[in-house]
């Protein structure tokens, strides 16, 4: 008897080879391996960035480089994405799995504080995205979002990840963990927030798509 999740990985699209390669040296050699977006949030960043056909996408939060590849997959001919790690014990890692795909030569990694980074950094800075994907420091979402708000297009997108935190987000005894708290600002900003439409998928840890009006 197959369970439900296996059954939706199934009867959805594959992996390429280079991302089944990072999926596997992810379980394997990093400590939390579960921060991977997996195969089938995988597809749908994809499919959605194939949809909107992006010439600039700007991500948060790298980790292995998996979701980074997945987005470049809607990239137009020339496009470009911009991806910042946090974690500089990453990045010989990160350099390594984009160079699996002939998409990596579309990626530009920015390894710092995503925060200072798009204020000090000219490129990152002068932007205009049409996707921008949020899945860093839980506890500092409402910065980014405020941060990357001005710099995103009309009808442009932002994706955030992680936004139903495996249900701890309404659940009593997660009242005074800061990733928690920094997800409920997050949801209850985007929410409030009349410039935007946006929709929460119960997707993996949960998926906000939000699109700016």
């Amino acid at each position: 008897m197959i369970t439900l999740d296996e059954y939706i990985e199934q009867h959805s699209s594959q992996e390429t080879d280079a991302l089944r390669q990072i999926t596997h040296d992810t379980n394997v050699y990093q400590l939390n391996p579960h921060m991977l977006s997996g195969q089938v949030q995988g597809r749908l960043l994809s499919m959605l960035s194939c949809m909107i056909q992006p010439e600039h996408i700007l991500e948060f939060g790298t980790f292995t480089g998996y979701s980074a590849l997945c987005l470049a997959e809607g990239l137009t001919e020339d496009g470009v994405l911009h991806t910042i790690e946090h974690n500089d014990e990453l990045e010989d890692t990160i350099r390594h799995n984009l160079s699996l795909s002939p998409l990596g030569k579309k990626i530009k990694l920015h390894i710092g504080d995503a925060k200072l980074m798009l204020g000090a950094d000219a490129e990152l800075r002068d932007t205009i995205y049409d996707l921008v994907f949020i899945d860093a420091d839980k506890r500092e979402y409402s910065e980014y979002y405020d941060l990357v708000f001005p710099l995103v297009r009309q009808g442009g997108f932002i994706l955030a990840d992680n936004t139903l935190w495996d249900g701890h987000i309404i659940e009593a005894e997660y009242d005074k963990d800061k990733q928690t708290i920094g997800l409920r600002r997050f949801n209850d900003t985007v929410a409030k927030d009349t410039r935007v439409e946006k929709v929460i998928l119960p997707l993996r840890d949960g998926l906000t798509i939000i699109r700016k009006l």
